[in-house]
């Protein structure tokens, strides 16, 4: 299998994290691959995925999957159900755990395309600071939530974690730590595990 990413993605991030929690990290070799709003790679667009984004998992017979969660939910079925419940209400809470984490980093992103590639002359403070709040809210939700934050490991305490990684990474002012005392605990546990800390996007 290979897997299309870059290590500033938090997405394709949770997918290296998953795989190595999962033991099937040796299975997959990772192909670094560029994409950014503005800058074309027409051949990944038209080869892997139209929509141009990170990460996609190529299987060995050319199948390709698409969606960092749908990736983590197929190298979970390759393992046998470990990271996600398997069926009734507690499978559906937890994708709609993910969901909000995701929706955290999608508003990050949006925030960093904001300040990275709009014009300063053209900047919309009201929808960046709107966008923010939406992650703010977020962890929020989730430094509220301790029964999340302790239970066995699963998919969205992955993905909690890099969502908090990426906000080190790319928005390093924001106190996060102070606000969400219970994240920052959290995170710390985290980055114990091998997987968690050997993903940690590199300093620009």
């Amino acid at each position: 299998m290979k897997l299309t990413f870059s290590p500033a993605s938090p997405f394709a991030r949770k997918v290296r994290i998953c795989a190595i929690e999962l033991g099937l990290i040796d299975r997959i070799e990772l192909v670094p691959t560029a994409v950014a709003p503005g800058t074309p790679n027409e051949q990944y667009a038209h080869d892997v995925n139209p929509l141009r984004k990170l990460p996609v998992l190529i299987l060995d017979d050319g199948t390709i999957i698409a969606d960092s969660l749908v990736i983590c939910e197929y190298l979970d079925d390759l393992a046998g159900g470990k990271l996600m419940p398997a069926g009734g209400l507690d499978r559906w809470k937890v994708k709609t755990e993910h969901s909000l984490l995701q929706g955290i980093l999608d508003a990050m992103l949006l925030c960093r395309y904001e300040r990275l590639l709009r014009p300063k002359s053209k900047a919309w403070d009201v929808w960046y600071d709107d966008q923010w709040d939406r992650a703010w809210q977020g962890f929020a939700r989730f430094n509220a939530s301790p029964e999340v934050l302790a239970r066995p490991l699963d998919i969205t305490q992955i993905t909690l974690a890099c969502a908090l990684g990426y906000a080190d990474f790319r928005f390093p002012d924001q106190d996060w730590r102070k606000a969400f005392p219970k994240l920052a605990a959290f995170n710390k546990t985290m980055l114990k595990r091998p997987s968690v800390k050997v993903s940690v996007p590199p300093k620009a």
